[in-house]
Order: structure tokens, then sequence, then C-alpha cells
């Protein structure tokens, strides 16, 4: 097994779904899941093909409520191709892996290449043996194709081979167990037909968004198909005469669209032309390679043994889920990918994980997914305006139009009680959108975007910080209340009947940065666009004065000298960890034991995630300094060492993000722990660390995240300035990497990672030296040059 493949052995249908999400392969237009295609509809192992930012909202009756939810829709399903041995007068059953006749089975994933390739072998009571290939591709360079070719062996035997191939428009949103309690049929007026040349149809639309989705398919084999139209399906049969030894090949080629595609007058007429068009499966396997090369060089990154592995891993995916066809899109991060059915395809803070690394590699699609943003910041605007605030409230969880689509109950599974959620007031997400929109324009240079679109989010969202801070006489501060933290465990204080916190320490301190670099945005400003600005969105000097002055006197809690989660954070009980270990194992999820046991995390010191932490994480250590010290409060190594070991003993890291966070954090600190979180945020989803969440879709926020704390938290990368500013810390078990990065015009520059050294390459190019900013001093490099910098020796 290479650096570039994973590969599966064997059949277990207890792990198939687990395989079907790793294995899922795309091209940032859409993605199928790695269900196999003999029983991608069978109920055991559920069909997933998704288009990026195909929503459509259904209303369900749940505990007594009318609920509505907005669901990334499961598409047609493309893959089913089943076979069965039809010698003699009954054929015999259709073969599956679940089948008794199965005697191998192996799956190989093959990251260089874009592919997915599976090998089977079946063995039936007369000692007959079938040998079946599969190969499968959705096309990275033509976003709309995807293909499969099949190969059939019969290895001792001769005989008929029954063949079919179908499109099933029969499925449904059923890919969470949680969720089978509301509506899942999304689609509906299915029909189906045929075209020339080997080709048939399907076309549905959905349900309320009247999103029009066309499929076509082209099957080729030695013989011609029978085609069969059944309820919600198009089917193609062939009856296949097979020699000795000798292998027969069906090609299944089928092209997708939808009425949200540009350029097209309809979605079934353009799928139609296109799978005809479309060249054989060998020129498109070709091709497609050839499209994923490119993708490879612009984003190179080599660490060695499994982190490296697994990294390469993260990266296929992410690259799948946001890849250059992305920006032509109108959509966001989705924070499971284009994987499975969780949080029903929502958009939450997940960017946040994500941006950083693609503003280096892919810096248009980090712009297209901030254009995402812009284009729903008037709902943003109504969403401040129905709570009382100005400027721009964006939704905790988004979808199509941008309204808050976070739920208003939620199942525990462990006591089997739906229970009010209130993570809508995780207003956080707004200075999350406002963080990328800064330090995309850091990493590229991109004025022409920070000055219009950017400075239209930045000022609004800082804007209703500004409003949502009211001031405290008793303290000579201003406060926001009512809110919730990135913890999402405490969503009230104890006893209390309204939901909410006060002074978050997350929220406070970004919302002052928010408000910080809206000054600084506004001092910079060419004075016409600056002019055009104010009118544009009515904004008045007097407001720039208490912006001013609220970023800097928010409040930020202390306690015990250390920084508070929230307000009152010390005055909360202390659990036993211990007893709860003992007891339960995996405690993860303690909000769900503890509720269950009839008792609330609201009313203890433990954390579900990083909170406090995401500062460190969010800020290098001297502009963390600064932001405080504008504050308020002087944060100096003691201080923030001793809040990093309070909070790594109270976090149960029920997130795969949290993990991530403090590998991070403790790194930067030197901290000896800093690789087992590391380890345990790659392994994340390889190794279903939370126990069946990666089935319903990858973590899309803590693979990329992995790609980033290479990229800039083991080197201290930072992009402001201008300037490439590096501060590397040791890393005894990742101590050589080196990767490719996109600065300011300048592609493909190279930083190199050895024990004591950094090395830099700049490609040759008509741009203008690259700026280079160490601990202890700076170097300017020439486009064409390599450069070797000794790294001071570690404190």
């Amino acid at each position: 097994m290479s650096d570039w493949t994973w590969q599966f052995e064997g059949y277990a249908a207890e792990r198939e779904s687990l395989r079907e999400a790793l294995c899922t392969l795309g091209n940032g237009y859409f993605a199928t899941r790695g269900a196999m295609p003999e029983c991608a509809a069978d109920g055991t192992h559920y069909p997933g093909t998704y288009a990026a930012g195909c929503y459509n909202r259904l209303a369900s009756e749940v505990a007594g409520r009318r609920v509505e939810n907005e669901d990334m829709v499961n598409l047609p399903n493309w893959l089913p191709l089943r076979y069965r041995v039809a010698d003699g007068p009954e054929p015999g059953p259709w073969l599956t892996p679940a089948h008794e006749f199965l005697t191998d089975h192996a799956l190989t994933l093959d990251l260089r290449g874009g592919t997915l390739e599976r090998r089977s072998r079946y063995e039936d009571d007369g000692g007959r043996r079938l040998a079946v290939r599969q190969v499968r591709l959705v096309h990275m360079g033509d976003p709309h194709v995807a293909a499969l070719r099949t190969e059939f062996t019969a290895e001792n035997w001769a005989g008929t081979l029954e063949v079919e191939a179908e499109l099933d428009g029969s499925v449904t949103n059923t890919g969470v167990a949680r969720y089978r309690q509301l509506s899942s049929r999304h689609l509906e007026h299915i029909e189906t037909g045929e075209a020339a040349d080997e080709r048939v149809w399907l076309c549905a639309r959905t349900t309320t968004s009247d999103i029009r989705i066309g499929l076509a398919a082209r099957t080729t084999a030695p013989e011609e198909a029978v085609v069969q139209h059944r309820e919600r399906r198009v089917a193609q049969r062939f009856r296949l005469t097979l020699l000795p030894g000798a292998t027969v090949v069906v090609d299944k080629t089928v092209a997708l669209h939808t009425s949200r595609d540009p350029a097209i007058s309809d979605p079934l007429h353009a799928a139609v032309d296109r799978v005809g068009r479309a060249p054989g499966f060998g020129e498109l396997l070709t091709s497609h390679r050839a499209a994923w090369q490119q993708q490879w060089r612009r984003a190179e990154l080599e660490v060695p043994d499994e982190a490296g592995r697994i990294l390469r891993l993260h990266l296929f995916h992410v690259l799948q889920t946001l890849s250059p066809h992305t920006a032509d899109l109108d959509v966001g991060v989705p924070a499971r990918g284009l994987h499975g059915e969780a949080y029903r395809g929502h958009i939450f803070w997940d960017e946040l994980f994500v941006l950083p690394y693609l503003n280096l590699h892919f810096p248009e699609v980090s712009r297209a997914l901030l254009t995402y943003r812009h284009r729903r910041l008037e709902r943003a605007r109504f969403s401040a305006r129905d709570v009382g605030r100005s400027g721009a409230m964006y939704p905790w969880q988004s979808g199509s139009d941008g309204r808050e689509e976070t739920q208003q109950l939620h199942l525990n599974p462990r006591s089997g009680r739906w229970l009010p959620d209130h993570s809508r007031l995780q207003h956080h997400v707004g200075s999350a959108i406002a963080y990328n929109v800064w330090r995309y324009w850091e990493a590229s240079g991109d004025d022409e975007f920070l000055h219009t679109k950017g400075a239209e989010m930045l000022l609004e969202i800082a804007r209703f910080w500004a409003d949502s801070a009211a001031y405290d006489d008793a303290i000579d501060r201003y406060r926001i209340r009512g809110v919730m933290g990135p913890d999402e465990y405490h969503d009230a204080y104890p006893g209390s009947k309204r939901p909410g916190l006060d002074d978050n320490a997350y929220t406070n301190v970004t919302a002052a940065w928010v408000l910080m670099r809206a000054l600084e945005l506004m001092e910079s400003l060419p004075e016409p666009r600056r002019r055009e600005l104010e009118e544009r969105i009515g904004l008045h000097h007097s407001e720039l004065a208490l912006w001013e002055d609220v970023s800097r006197r928010l409040y930020v809690p202390f306690h015990d000298g250390v920084i508070s989660q929230f307000h009152g954070y010390g005055e909360l009980a202390e659990l036993n960890w211990d007893e709860l270990r003992h007891k339960y194992g995996d405690i993860r999820r303690l909000d769900r034991i503890l509720e269950a046991e009839g008792d609330s995390i609201n009313r203890y010191k433990a954390s579900k995630q990083a909170d406090v932490l995401m500062l460190g994480y969010l800020f290098p250590p001297g502009e963390l300094r600064g932001l405080l010290r504008r504050l308020g409060h002087v944060l100096d190594d003691e201080t923030w060492w001793r809040t990093v070991d309070y909070y790594l003993h109270r976090t149960s890291h029920g997130s795969t993000l949290s993990v991530l966070v403090h590998g991070w954090v403790l790194a930067r600190v030197r901290r000896s722990e800093a690789w087992e979180f590391c380890q345990e945020a790659l392994e994340a989803d390889i190794a279903d660390v939370h126990g069946g969440t990666t089935a319903e879709g990858i973590h899309l926020g803590a693979m990329a995240g992995t790609l980033d704390l290479v990229q800039r938290g083991l080197t201290g990368l930072d992009t402001r300035g201008g300037v490439l500013r590096l501060d590397p810390v040791p890393l005894p078990e990742l101590s050589e990497y080196d990767f490719t990065l996109r600065f300011h015009g300048h592609w493909g520059v190279r930083l190199r990672m050895t024990p004591g050294n950094l090395h830099v390459a700049v490609p040759e190019s008509g741009t203008a030296p690259i700026d280079i900013l160490l601990p202890d001093r700076s170097v300017s490099i020439e486009p064409g040059r390599v450069a070797r910098l000794p790294l001071p020796p570690p404190d």
C-alpha cells in the first residue's frame, strides 16, 4: 500500500457505512458516497449523491410540535448496477458482497488519481467463480460527469450473466438515524425516458425549493440493452455471454445538471446532451487524472510516515468538497462535506478552520465562499433587525437563503428525550466571518474584495456587536449578554429559565477584534470608497466613536488568575472526572450523559470543546496580547499557560475540532502533550473516534484544520502586513515537512522545515521579492532564489 492509496479488505456490514464516507468521490460540484452499486438501494447501505448548495425544506411533526428542516438533498442515485448468473430456467440470486457466495472483497481508494476500485470474487454452489472489478470516478475536470467501469471475468465456466444498470429516483434522506422521524422525501415529479445512442434519463424536482434535476446515463456493453421503466426508476438490462478466462466490460457514464447551473436552458436537456458527447471511459479516466494532478501541484504537502498519509487523505476530501469548481458556485462550507447527511448539509462556522488553508492555495475558492456570505448579508441584516439590533446577525446554521436553520429541538439518543436547542445564540459566527474576510485579504492582497464586499460584511458585523454591547455603570464596562460560546454545553445559568450566558470571553474578545479591524479599515479606505460605504449602509461618524469605545472597554471576565469562559463560570461546581470516566468510559458527550441522569451540564465547570482556548488558535501570541492590552488586561505567558492548563483539565472533547485546537495551542506553548492531541485530530475520521459520526459524513473543519496545523500552527506562519512571518515551534514527532503555498501573486512558494533550519524556494516570476520575518531577523528572497534560514534554538 503506497502513501497515495487506502485499502479496505473484506466485507463487514457494520463497517460499510464508515467506508462509504471515507471512499466518497467528488469534484466540488457534486459527490457520491462509496456505496456499492449492487446494494446501494437495498436498505442496508444508503446511497448518497449530493450537489453543492442544493437544499429543500420540509415540515415534520416532532414531540407534538411542527418543525421545519432544510436538508441538503440526496439526489437521484446513479450508481446501481447489479448482476446475476442467468443460466438455466431460473436466474440465480443477485450477487452482492453480503451474499454467501462472496469469497474475496477489497476496496482501493487512489488519492493521486481520484478513483475508487473494488474487486470481488464469488463462487456458487456449483463451484463457478466470477471475478468482478469496478473502477469509479467523479470527474475533476468536467464537474457534471461521473463514470463506472465494471469488468466481469468467468474464471472457470461459460454461460450467461444478466446485468442491470439503473437510475434511481426513489432515494430519501434517511442516512442519519436520529433524523428519521423527520420528513425525508425531497423529490417529486419524477419522470424517466430514453434517448438515442444507449442513453436513458431521469428528471425530478425538489418539493419546495423547486430545483429541477436532470440525470442521464449511457451504458455500453457487448450486447444491446432492454430498457425497463419502473416507478421512480429506469433500468437498462443486458444479457452477456461469458467465456472461461475472458473479460467482458460494461461502462456506465452519467451526467448531472440542476436548474442552479449557469449557461443552460434546461437541466435534463443539458444532461442528455453532455452524456452523449462524453468520451469513452479510458479517455475520461486520463483527463480526470490530469485534472487531479493540477490540484495536487497547487496543494503539495510532504509529511513523513503515517501522519503524512492521513494528511493526504484529509487534503483529498477537502479538495473534493471545495475545488476550483466551487469558485463558480453559490455555496458555503458544509460541516460534513458532501459526504453525508449529518447536520443536514448546513453551513456553521467550520469555514473558520477551512479558509485559512485555502487562502494560501486556492484563494479564488476562499473568495467564492466569502461571497456566499455576502449574498446573504441582507438576510443577516433582517435577522438583526428582527431582534432589535442594527448591523448584521449571521445565523449559526445557514442553508440556501441565509435564514437561521438551527433546530429548536434536538434529540438526546441516550435518554430518548427531545430537548430545547438554544445553539442559535452562538452569534460569534459573525466574528468568524469577519475574521475570514480579514485573513483572506492578508493572504491574497485582494484589496478590491476587502474594499467592497468584505468591507460591507465587516462593518455590518461590527455594527451588530456595538449595538449588542450594553454599558454597565457598576463595572464601567460594556457587556454582551444572552449568548452561547463555542463550548456549546452551557446554554443557560443553573436553574435559569432564560437561555444564554453573559460575557462569553471568546465572544467579547473577538467582537473587540472585529470593531478594531473595522475602524482600521475605515482609516485605510480610499476617501471616495469610504464615502460610498457610509452612504450605502448609512454609517454615521458617531458610530465610529462608539466602536472605538466598545473595542477598548468590553468586559473580559477572569477568576482564579485565568480567563473565565463566561461571567460566573468560576462559581460553577466541579465534576468528578475520574468517577465519570470509570462509570461511562467515553464521556465526550457529557451533556447527554448528565441529562439522562436527570442532571444538567449547566451546573458544572466542563466544556464540550475549546472555548477560551480558541483565542490561542485564532491569534498569534503578540496579537492576542495586544488585544487584551487594548481591553485593559495584561496577558503574560504565565497567565496564558495557567489558562491553558485550567481548561485542558475541564474539557471532554465532544467535538473533533476540540483536539485540533488543543493540539495547536499546546504546540505553540511548546508542551509535550501536543502530539497526543494532534494524533487524535488526525485519526478522528479514519478511526471514527466519535463512535459512528464519520459514517454520517466526514468532519471537514477538522480535516482542513490538521492541514493548517502543519501549514500555520507548527510554522507560526502569519501573513499580516504583506509579509510572511514565521516562528516555527519544534514538535519532535513531526520535525520535517514541506509544502507549497500561494502568496500575493507568488505561485508555488515552497517551505521546507528540517531540524534547526527553514528552507524557502521562490519560483521565478515578475513579481516583487517575498519579505520573510523571523523572530530574530528579516530577509528578502528574490523570485528564482532558494534560501536556507537557520532558526534560533528553542527556549
